[in-house]
């Protein structure tokens, strides 16, 4: 019943993954953004869910007012800075924990995006109608788009990281005291830090709109877990398969693997005909499952190194009778 109900139909699976891979594409641009804070800053930022959205929405908006996308998109990015500027001036300013500030800022944005679209749920835009810069009906330019995109954005983030200010950055991050005992501004670089991240966000919130074809409000929500998603998965592949030999850029680009990776897990489990209702369910299964499995590793390695000690402490006896 399930093979004539097409589930188990192989080439249907196969069919579905180039539109997996663009939407993955996007989504692991956006894993960009999210890295910066999760990673560099060591901050799980909220304000995702929001700018994400508002980058869809200013985008389609602009576009139904007669924008250039590319123009649109910019713009959208700036709103998005100015978001994370706003979740770093709570957080840095006003003493409001990250997490809270973050929260607080896409609370608002909720309001703000919904303002935007002139209080409707949703505005949809036809490739048609308007010269889209990306959209589902034409993967394989979508595909290209989107490679084009995240390669732009990794060289960016590479060469920024790399600059003294970048690196003041990463400092901040990975340990702050030590960082503001070398003369680092480090509220300066969480405001920074935040800003740049939602300002990547919003980006791949317009190309989300645009690639399939319409803005709604509950279209960033969940963003922060699919971004971490894409995060970790990402980080253990790398580890694997590259291990110690994987620079930085090598890093930022299986971020972007991993939110592919990531996205051809959600066409399995719609080919299996899974109810679409618990893909949360699944994602939080394997951030949490990837996520523990660095830990494990640990864990494993300690024990192992313990047990050696303690091996090597028994035989000492044997070995001076």
């Amino acid at each position: 019943m399930l093979a004539a109900r097409g589930v188990l139909q192989i080439g249907d699976l196969f069919a579905s993954f180039p539109g997996g891979i663009a939407q993955g594409i996007i989504w692991g641009i956006m894993a960009l953004g999210v890295y910066i804070t999760f990673r560099m800053l060591d901050i799980a930022d909220m304000t995702v869910d929001g700018t994400f959205t508002t980058g869809g929405v200013i985008t389609v908006m602009l576009i139904i007012g007669g924008k250039s996308p590319w123009v649109a998109m910019l713009i959208a990015s700036a709103a998005g800075l100015c978001a994370g500027l706003v979740t770093g001036i709570l957080h840095t300013k006003l003493g409001i924990p990250a997490i809270l500030a973050g929260i607080l800022t896409q609370f608002a944005l909720y309001s703000i995006n919904l303002a935007i679209m002139g209080f409707s749920a949703n505005k949809a835009i036809n490739v048609s109608q308007y010269p889209l810069a990306i959209s589902s009906r034409f993967i394989a330019p979508a595909i290209l788009c989107g490679i084009v995109m995240a390669l732009l954005f990794i060289t960016l983030l590479y060469w920024y990281f790399g600059t003294e200010h970048g690196s003041a950055m990463r400092a901040t991050g990975n340990n702050p005291e030590m960082a503001k005992a070398q003369g680092i501004n480090i509220n300066a670089m969480k405001i920074i830090g935040l800003a740049l991240s939602n300002a990547v966000v919003a980006f791949s919130g317009g190309l989300m709109a645009q690639y399939q074809g319409f803005a709604d409000i509950n279209m960033g929500r969940g963003s922060i877990v699919i971004g971490l998603a894409a995060v970790i998965i990402g980080e253990v592949i790398g580890d694997a398969l590259m291990g110690k030999y994987k620079n930085f850029a090598g890093r930022l680009s299986f971020v972007v693997i991993g939110g592919i990776l990531y996205y051809l897990v959600v066409c399995i489990v719609l080919w299996l005909h899974l109810n679409s209702n618990m893909l949360k369910l699944f994602t939080a299964v394997i951030v949490a499952i990837f996520l523990a499995v660095p830990y494990l590793q640990s864990q494993q390695k300690a024990s192992f190194k313990k047990a050696m000690k303690q091996s090597l402490k028994e035989e000492k006896p044997h070995g001076n009778a």
